[in-house]
């Protein structure tokens, strides 16, 4: 492994790369949680992967373990970065069940999650085309840019309960199928880590309350005058780039939206 200059006293790691700069004023586990989220951005340690340990990473640096251990407390209470008792510290993956349940927050009234077992997913379309300007400056693109575009329903125990509209940019995700999306056993967002190297590291949502058109309510095999809510997420890799905007309508009669506070 290649090793990185120490971070200057001024506070810009010399070196360390488009993206990671950081301001005069950063404090220095600052500048170094900047050059480990580099390191993690550009791959050189995948998803589920040991990163090196808090000694080798202040060699490393040129810092103290103190300095490094508290940019790494950072990174985890991000949730970039988990640490294992006794085993090291490791990238964050979608394959991880705490993961997964932190963005997915659709939750059975009765019984578990678990017991339940993963939605059935039904690929309904899966396309490339130009991106509309809503789309384009939502997701960081220019109008007109290639985006891929999914819509797909998520059933549970063989009932239809969630209808998504799923645009990801086209450069990101060449070669994505509809095939790929139906037949992947795990998290989707664990298949885009796994098969295009994207990690979805958090998201923002907007929620509302909608009524169907007849079209939707014929997927979701509902009455029109049936409640849904309608979920907007904009989920985000790293350093706050935009992946993928996902509008869904969910079904509440045996379900609820759960999310936890603190």
């Amino acid at each position: 492994m290649s090793s990185s200059p120490p971070p200057t006293s001024e506070g810009t790691p010399p070196g360390a790369g488009a993206g990671a700069s950081t301001p005069a004023f950063s404090p220095l586990y600052q500048q170094i949680k900047g050059l480990i989220l580099h390191s993690l951005q550009h791959g050189e340690w995948k998803p589920g992967e040991a990163i090196p340990s808090e000694m080798e990473l202040a060699a490393r640096f040129r810092v103290s373990q103190g300095t490094v251990r508290k940019a790494i407390d950072e990174l985890a209470a991000e949730n970039l970065v988990m640490r294992r008792q006794g085993k090291g510290t490791f990238v964050a993956t979608h394959a991880e069940r705490q993961v997964q349940y932190r963005f997915l927050k659709l939750r059975p009234d009765t019984g578990d999650a678990r017991v339940e077992g993963p939605a059935q997913r039904t690929i309904l379309e899966c396309r490339r085309m130009r991106a509309s300007a809503e789309i384009a400056r939502t997701l960081a693109l220019r109008t007109g840019d290639v985006v891929v575009q999914v819509k797909r329903i998520l059933s549970f125990v063989g009932v239809p309960t969630i209808l998504e509209d799923i645009w990801l940019p086209g450069q990101a995700f060449k070669g994505l199928t509809a095939e790929q999306m139906a037949h992947y056993q795990g998290p989707t967002y664990a298949m885009f880590e796994l098969d295009f190297g994207v990690r979805m590291v958090r998201a923002e949502e907007k929620i509302r309350a909608v009524f169907p058109d007849e079209t939707q309510a014929q997927w979701l095999n509902i009455p029109v005058a049936t409640p849904l809510l309608s979920v907007e997420r904009l989920a985000y890799t790293y350093n706050d780039v935009p992946m993928e905007l996902r509008r869904g309508l969910y079904r509440t009669d045996t379900h609820h939206y759960h999310n936890e506070l603190s």
